[in-house]
């Protein structure tokens, strides 16, 4: 022995650490291939079917007169408009078959970061699917302390605001709970003023 405790049994298993995928990852090879391959197809068979498919009925409701035409330009803005909303429609409905593709990747960082993150969808938030038999036993304490000393002090820095309350009747440029109070002025005619 070298004056360690090793702790680990033969058969157990240990899981994989998941890697952090980042806006500065760089992709392996496989993984190029593969966005490339799901922009080509999610480009011809799911944009552009429903792009003209989109395109065909704003048309025809234009034609039968549900939609009414633009005055100067005529149908092409709507039909535009129904292009680019069947082109994002398309590219929307093949992320999850692109995700899937992404999971059978065997050496994929990707691939293995959208497996675990199934797991962790699947249960309950702050649950963990594996526990360590080396957890102490103390459970449902917290390893942080705070005295009711520490709670006043924090009472005592955070700022106290009273709520405004609120009136449907008001109009929404005034605040309410906010009176300004103005006097009304008389005037006769001789120029002399008094209150009201």
């Amino acid at each position: 022995m070298n004056g360690r405790a090793d702790f680990r049994e033969s058969n157990a298993e240990v899981p994989r650490p998941v890697p952090l995928i980042g806006a500065d990852y760089i992709p392996t090879e496989e993984e190029r291939r593969m966005f490339a391959e799901c922009n080509d197809e999610s480009f011809w068979f799911r944009s552009v079917p429903l792009a003209a498919t989109s395109m065909l009925i704003t048309q025809g409701l234009i034609s039968k007169g549900i939609l009414s035409s633009h005055p100067r330009f005529g149908s092409i803005p709507k039909l535009i408009f129904a292009c680019i909303m069947g082109y994002f429609a398309g590219k929307l409905s093949y992320v999850r078959t692109c995700q899937e593709k992404f999971k059978n990747l065997e050496n994929s960082p990707l691939g293995e970061a959208l497996r675990s993150g199934q797991t962790r969808r699947s249960s309950p938030p702050g649950h963990y699917s594996q526990k360590s038999k080396y957890d102490s036993n103390v459970s449902g304490q917290s390893s942080f302390v705070t005295s009711p000393a520490a709670d006043n002090i924090e009472k005592e820095m955070l700022p106290h605001y009273e709520p405004i309350p609120f009136s449907a009747s008001m109009n929404e440029s005034t605040p309410t709970g906010i009176s300004d109070h103005i006097a009304q002025v008389k005037v006769n005619k001789y120029g002399d003023t008094w209150d009201e």
